[in-house]
């Protein structure tokens, strides 16, 4: 696994051991960038110079692939005590640390937000429901800004009816990447 793009580009991220996380597949990433940066709906303020969180981090793929295309911060929200050990360490490998905030919080009852986000990434365990809890708990503690681009994997069987009109659905092979506005 790897930054695909921006100023660390080709820096190689650790997981940790074991299946407690699952990371964002590189090629995923990419796709997924690709779109943010060139839809209709996206564009480079989507990324360069906005606050980010990276919900149900993990490794920080996400947020730290953001932090390489020019976001001005990053939160990271990851509960999993061995999980923060690889997370430290890929920030460290970045040298994001300036730019990088890590709360050992659950994404379902996160802390009190340290600012609003206007890219936020929820990428929690397939199966499970996640999504709509976290979106709930995010936009009640203040983590959302008004409008911010919510971009949400999840397993390609998985629905749910936060995301009534998405800016795009897009499948590739077991994960399912939705994007859209917050109200």
């Amino acid at each position: 696994m790897r930054i695909v793009a921006g100023t660390w580009r080709g820096r190689t991220l650790i997981a940790p051991p074991g299946r407690a996380t699952r990371p964002t597949a590189d090629r995923v990433r990419q796709a997924l960038f690709d779109m943010l940066l060139h839809a209709p709906w996206g564009g480079r303020e989507v990324v360069e110079g906005v606050h980010v969180l990276d919900a149900f981090a993990g490794t920080g793929a996400l947020g730290l692939e953001a932090l390489s295309r020019g976001a001005a911060q990053a939160s990271f929200m990851e509960p999993d005590r061995s999980t923060l050990v690889a997370l430290q360490v890929n920030i460290a490998a970045c040298r994001a640390g300036d730019r990088a905030t890590i709360l050992v919080a659950d994404a379902t009852r996160p802390p009190g937000a340290i600012v609003a986000c206007g890219l936020v990434f929820l990428d929690p365990p397939y199966g499970q429901g996640l999504v709509p809890r976290a979106l709930a708990a995010l936009r009640g503690a203040g983590w959302l800004a008004a409008g911010a681009l919510i971009v949400a994997e999840t397993g390609v069987a998985e629905t749910f009816e936060e995301c009534t009109v998405p800016l795009a659905v897009r499948d590739h092979g077991a994960a399912r990447l939705t994007v859209w506005r917050s109200a």
